[in-house]
């Protein structure tokens, strides 16, 4: 099982897209068990295919591009990373208490060290970060909605491309990849 995460789809307008339109390029993909999860951009499919979540992310960019005409950045994980994910959340606290607040960036590519000590300095209010791997977790103690923490400010110090699920969604894709 691998979840695909879409950036920056169905938001304020922006990039509609149909989830049944995803779910069915997928399936002309070859893929399996293809499901979606909410209208933001959250996919589920089984593949036997051994492939790099890189080459995952490309392949399913170049189909959503020709099929769709719309170019969505895609950020895939396996199910092992999945699980990896929530395993290794540095706020378990947070977690429980105000799963909204809790927000996973899924990062393109690892970032340097240098940049996540650039961001944390970055920070004009409440909000905490750790980055793990592909993902930077942060708490937004006031809400997502109300921070000058942007998505975009996350994106330019870190140098790649991100997408942002909270913490009860993460939550829903893990209940669907291990249902599996």
């Amino acid at each position: 099982m691998h979840v695909a995460l879409l950036r920056g789809v169905n938001v304020v307008g922006r990039t509609m897209v149909a989830m049944s339109d995803l779910r069915e390029v997928l399936g002309e993909m070859g893929f399996a068990d293809v499901r979606s999860l909410l209208q933001s951009g959250n996919l589920v499919f089984r593949t036997d295919r051994r492939l790099a979540s890189a080459s995952l992310e490309k392949m399913l960019e170049a189909a959503t591009a020709k099929r769709l005409g719309s170019s969505p950045t895609y950020m895939v994980r396996s199910a092992a990373e999945w699980k990896s994910i929530v395993n290794a959340n540095p706020f378990p606290r947070q977690a429980k208490a105000e799963p909204s607040r809790l927000l996973v960036m899924f990062l393109r590519s690892e970032v340097l060290a240098k940049n996540v000590t650039a961001l944390r300095a970055a920070i004009r209010g409440r909000e905490t970060i750790a980055a793990v791997g592909k993902q930077l977790y942060v708490v937004y103690p006031d809400g997502v909605g109300r921070s000058k923490f942007t998505h975009g400010l996350i994106e330019r110090v870190l140098g790649t491309r991100a997408t942002g699920r909270n913490w009860n969604t993460v939550l829903k894709l893990a209940a669907l990849v291990a249902a599996e």
